[in-house]
């Protein structure tokens, strides 16, 4: 989860706080135990050099034609970004985003080089490294700890569902990225990008600046071509969030289009996973192979008819006579520098034939947070509880209880910075069958959806809603935590719609992305006009990897 997305909800420090989450036997383990605030002094970093990359920026297209060339195979890819990963992460700018690499990443290679010389070529992810967040179950070698110390050597007994939808489609798994802790639902005042087990992970773009959270590492290391993708999970911006800080196409699906079994839960009312990458035809061959029926997770049924080959939909000219509208005074506002990209992009979408609406009333209260609230923090304790049983001995925690005795247990290096109100506040919930609880939720979605997003897309026969993702990355701060500018990322999430953000330009060196945001299973129509307005305009630049910025006007 992740970031306010009005002005004046700044004033609440709790909704501040509850919007930051996004929701080894054989593993090479990275930065395990509690790192330094700053793997390496600025200064250190700026006489830091970074290597030329053969592989940096190319997209999943250039790399299967590198292998279809012989210039490449699936190992000799997985081994070029593992060397990426050990010059850039935890020396050189020591960006600090990969908990743990996959021990069995190379033998997975050439497994998949083999079936390639055998004839078969599972798809355009045949070979491809990926790597995931560290919510994410992967089975052995690796382990899967939300960035927590309570979870360390915690072996998951299988893949989450979506990770053997990767390893079907033919993807090398590459590691574990590093996370807000808990997917940044824990503490009033956290850091995004911080996690007890990982330490503080750094934007590629300006080291002192913020990958905002929860997805901060699978962020900073596809905008640093640690791996051809990422994926992340959201509950609230932590796809869309971090992609906007980090010059990415993030995709946040419609809730059911993706599997959530096997992922470390905040809700699951409005959980998903979803792909990270650097265009909007990687993001869409990413998010074909993760979206699927789970027969272990009954929202998924609505996939059925809905998980399609979305890279079908990359239309250059997908923007003439689309309908968009634009929602100023709820979701523009809050940071000059995003609203003034977002008008830019709008002129361009007018300029490529969208037939623009400006403005559209999206009627849904500033307040929403307060009932968001409240549902996550009965889900959190209810869906947390159900995941650590399902671990059995692997785990030494096994209720939310036990994590927040441990926290305090473990207080120097779990809370050094920030604490867990919010764990406090769920476990003091009751369950699922309470009425507090089920009212909250049917206001969220009475609000969100028929009140709020179908509303105005009915009224004025809308293809999409666009605004700012949110505003360039701010200053970490360990002391104060985020100070984020809001988002757009809330309605989105509350109603379990998708939400694509895709650059739309810098302030300062700086990317901010603008947003598209649609009905329930329109990704197909979010990735038409995301790839037309990303092809014509092609802002995606890659990071300098500088220690900080010069602000200009």
């Amino acid at each position: 989860m992740r970031i306010p997305d009005t002005p004046e909800s700044h004033a609440s420090l709790s909704r501040r706080a509850f919007l930051r989450t996004g929701a080894v036997s054989g593993a090479a383990v990275l930065g395990a135990g509690v790192a330094p605030a700053f793997a390496q002094s600025a200064a250190a970093a700026s006489d830091a050099v970074v290597p030329d990359f053969e592989l940096e920026e190319l997209a999943i297209a250039d790399l299967q034609a590198r292998i279809a060339s012989g210039q490449d195979t699936s190992l000799s890819l997985t081994e070029s970004y593992l060397a990426r990963i050990a010059a850039l992460d935890k020396q050189g700018p020591a960006l600090n985003q990969v908990l743990e690499l996959n021990g069995e990443a190379r033998d997975e290679a050439k497994r998949l080089d083999a079936e390639r010389r055998g004839g078969r070529v599972r798809g355009p992810l045949h070979g491809i490294p990926i790597l995931l967040k560290d919510n994410i179950a992967a089975a052995g070698p690796m382990t899967t700890t939300a960035g927590s110390l309570a979870l360390e050597g915690c072996v998951a007994p299988r893949d989450a569902f979506i990770v053997r939808r990767l390893r079907a489609a033919g993807a090398v798994i590459l590691g574990k990225t590093n996370l807000s802790e808990w997917a940044n639902f824990r503490g009033d005042s956290s850091t995004s990008g911080w996690s007890a087990r990982g330490g503080l992970g750094r934007n590629p773009y300006a080291l002192d600046r913020n990958t905002s959270g929860s997805s901060s590492g699978s962020a900073a290391a596809t905008a640093a071509s640690y791996a051809a993708a990422a994926i992340g999970t959201e509950t609230d911006g932590s796809i869309v969030s971090p992609s906007n800080s980090c010059g990415l196409v993030g995709i946040k699906p419609t809730l059911g289009l993706v599997s959530r079994t096997g992922i470390i839960p905040v809700a699951h009312s409005q959980d998903t996973a979803g792909p990270m990458a650097r265009t909007v035809a990687d993001a869409a061959a990413v998010l074909t192979a993760l979206a699927g029926v789970d027969e272990e997770d009954a929202v998924t049924r609505g996939a059925a008819d809905h998980a399609v080959d979305f890279t079908r939909f990359l239309d250059r000219g997908g923007l003439k006579g689309a309908r968009i509208g634009v929602p100023r005074e709820r979701l523009f506002g809050s940071t000059t520098h995003g609203d003034r990209l977002a008008d830019e992009a709008i002129a361009a979408m007018r300029a490529l034939g969208a037939i623009v609406i400006d403005p559209v009333t999206l009627d849904v209260p500033g307040d929403l947070w307060r009932t968001e609230l409240e549902v996550l923090l009965y889900e959190f304790k209810a869906d947390l509880n159900a995941f650590l049983a399902g671990l059995g001995s692997s785990t030494r925690v096994k209720t939310l209880a036990d994590v927040i005795r441990f926290n305090e247990e473990h207080a120097a290096k779990e809370m050094p910075y920030f604490g867990q109100e919010l764990f406090i506040q769920a476990e003091a919930k009751g369950p699922l069958t309470e009425q507090a609880y089920l009212d909250a939720l049917a206001t969220n979605h009475r609000l969100t959806r028929e009140l709020g997003l179908d509303k105005v897309m009915d009224e004025h026969r809308l293809d999409a809603l666009v605004a700012p993702t949110g505003g360039p990355a701010w200053l970490t701060d360990l002391v104060n935590g985020d100070c984020s500018r809001g988002s757009a990322s809330s309605i989105p999430a509350v109603a379990g719609y998708p939400h694509i953000t895709v650059p739309a330009g810098f302030v300062s060196g700086l990317p901010v992305g603008v947003s598209f945001i649609g009905r329930a299973w329109s990704e197909p129509v979010l990735i038409r006009l995301a790839y037309a307005f990303e092809q014509a305009t092609k802002h995606r630049r890659p990071p300098k990897f500088l220690p900080t910025i010069a602000v200009s006007t």
